[in-house]
């Protein structure tokens, strides 16, 4: 089937794939049957590869509010990001709601028509939270950002609606246990920091350390034992890569793109990780 070139992520997200999607690419398997990703995020593989068949998850229940949103309530969700406005004052009272009562009182649209608009204005399309799970980034002060993309938004639409394409909110172990052999998964889950100090911490209130790292392994190596072909990418740490030093790793340049501190951007090297071979 024809790759719609529309379809493509409908947020700006912290560990982003669109700059790696080349070197993704070159290790998709040519066949596969259900494709899952476990760690949706943006959705930039996803999209990218436009499985007919795929099971996709985040533990982030404000992004797979979005997803859903967008699949079965489009119209009503254009309208009312159609109503948002580009105004400091504006945006500070939006991003507050969830430090208000009120805020248990908005509809899933409402809901996600906010994080659309809070990610597309706030500084540097962060999504971060406070120890609260409040949304705490500040206002970007864009002279023009696209809050509504319809295009995008309507592609979007066609593929969650045309496809087979399950939405869960689960932990990852949770999302690829139905996963058969023959089938593709790939491994996007937060980064093992480069350094002490660089951890990205904000996305999920309960974080994801070291231990969690081994436990993905764990169900990475459960997967591979199935006969599933899968595909991680992680941060080219010295624990990551002695973590898998039983599969193929394969070296990639990337761009830190999202750091509050400009000195913190900039070329750093990532892995890939498979566990079996392009035929």
């Amino acid at each position: 089937m024809k790759k719609n070139l529309l379809l493509q992520p409908f947020l700006k997200w912290a560990g982003g794939k669109r700059q790696i999607l080349p070197f993704i690419r070159e290790h998709v398997p040519p066949k596969f049957n259900t494709y899952y990703e476990p760690f949706i995020g943006a959705g930039a593989v996803l999209f990218d590869i436009q499985p007919a068949s795929a099971t996709i998850n985040d533990i982030n229940a404000e992004l797979i509010n979005c997803f859903e949103a967008i699949r079965d309530s489009l119209d009503e969700l254009i309208k009312d990001l159609s109503q948002h406005k580009n105004e400091k004052e504006y945006y500070y009272r939006i991003r507050d709601l969830d430090r208000k009562a009120e805020f248990n009182n908005l509809t899933p649209v409402q809901k996600a028509s906010r994080i659309i608009y809070l990610n597309k204005t706030c500084f540097n399309g962060l999504f971060r939270v406070n120890s609260e799970g409040q949304f705490n980034v500040p206002y970007g002060n864009y002279s023009n950002p696209k809050i509504l993309n319809e295009i995008v938004l309507k592609a979007v639409n066609n593929y969650l609606t045309s496809n087979q394409v399950t939405i869960l909110h689960t932990d990852f172990e949770k999302a690829t246990g139905t996963a058969k052999k023959g089938d593709f998964i790939y491994m996007d889950p937060p980064y093992d920091p480069l350094s002490d100090t660089s951890s990205f911490t904000g996305y999920d209130l309960n974080g994801f350390g070291k231990d969690d790292q081994k436990r993905l392994k764990v169900v990475y190596d459960k997967l591979a034992k199935k006969g599933c072909k899968v595909l991680l990418s992680n941060s080219s740490t010295e624990f990551i890569c002695d973590l898998y030093s039983n599969y193929e790793i394969i070296k990639v340049p990337a761009n830190r793109n999202i750091n509050s501190i400009a000195s913190g951007r900039g070329k750093i090297e990532e892995i890939l990780v498979k566990n079996y071979g392009i035929l």
